[in-house]
């Protein structure tokens, strides 16, 4: 029994108790001056580290054994790649296109084999009219690409992972190009290869080249899959999604109702530049179906439609760049 005088004798302290015990312990931090500066925590697993002396200027705390590493080109597109994949608008929107193509197309066989005569128009020009519904909704998934995320607030956490605006912009378009592209080509080409079953016997002197297929099919899925990356810049710029795709379905069809309306003289050359040089004017320039003598043929309209979308690429890498999220 123990007086209030006297004093109990000091107790082992108790050992931690469970699957950490054996870890050793954060040092308490001790300022300069008395022990020099704190130490650092160094090591891997729990219990596998060790503590080392932190030098001037360094934080007190933990350092990951993980290796830290910048996000680079591929780890941008294999995000890029993931999120088109993955969300429905890209299932949507790529499943309507193939149903307008593949529909209207057949639609078209039916009605032009259903002929008693015979029609001089060459075979690839029988697929122009569904492939023009099926760029719209290139357009809306190439415009979806970019301003889902601005309208979520997914940018944030692209922007995050990868904080290089050119990169995330450049795997972006590379992506949904490709995407575009391929869907585009397997489209067309299925077309162009039911026409050429249904319809073998209903084109009289049908003339057309290799390089007139390859136009129907390659040429046609390269402006379609420009087309909609020139939708991502416009929707890069404007970061609004039905913003965008209103604007590209005027780029589209604005210029053909302007000219419908241009009924005077001194208008005439506008009138006519807004024909030729119309996307539904050019996209028909793969198929031989230009709406002038003087019009955009062969691969011409490719090249137009890539320098205009380079345009505004540019344009959208600067505001990105130079503005927050």
């Amino acid at each position: 029994m123990t007086t209030p005088n006297q004093q109990q004798a000091p107790q082992e302290p108790v050992p931690p108790q469970g699957p950490h015990a054996n870890a050793p312990q954060q040092p308490p931090a001790q300022p300069y001056g008395h022990g020099g500066p704190p130490q650092q925590w160094q090591g891997g697993a729990y219990g596998q580290g060790q503590y080392q002396q932190a030098g001037q200027g360094r934080l007190y705390g933990y350092a990951s054994p993980i290796p830290v590493r910048q996000a680079n080109l591929g780890d941008a597109l294999a995000s890029e790649w993931t999120k088109i994949r993955s969300v429905r608008s890209t299932m949507w929107t790529l499943g309507v296109m193939v149903a307008l193509v593949l529909g209207i197309g057949l639609l078209v066989a039916v009605a032009v084999g259903s002929q008693s005569g015979k029609t001089p128009t060459p075979l690839p020009s029988f697929g122009f009219f569904g492939v023009l519904l099926g760029s719209m909704c290139v357009i809306t998934l190439g415009a979806l690409t970019m301003t889902s995320e601005y309208g979520t607030g997914m940018i944030r956490t692209t922007l995050t992972a990868c904080p290089s605006r050119g990169r995330v912009l450049a795997a972006k378009g590379m992506i949904f190009f490709a995407v575009a592209f391929v869907i585009t080509l397997v489209t067309t080409t299925l077309v162009a290869l039911l026409h050429s079953a249904l319809l073998g016997g209903s084109v009289t002197d049908d003339n057309s080249t290799t390089g007139d297929w390859l136009r129907a099919t390659v040429g046609v899925s390269l402006y379609v899959a420009t087309l909609g990356l020139l939708a991502m810049a416009v929707g890069t710029l404007l970061r609004h999604s039905a913003g965008a795709v209103t604007v590209m379905l005027g780029v589209v069809l604005l210029p053909l109702v302007l000219g419908l309306f241009m009924f005077a003289e001194s208008l005439e050359k506008v009138r006519e530049f807004l024909f030729l040089y119309s996307i539904p004017s050019q996209l028909g320039g793969f198929y031989g179906t230009s709406m002038g003598d003087d019009g955009p043929t062969g691969w011409t309209p490719l090249w137009i439609m890539l320098g205009v979308t380079a345009v505004v690429m540019a344009g959208a890498y600067a505001a990105m760049s130079k503005r927050d999220v």
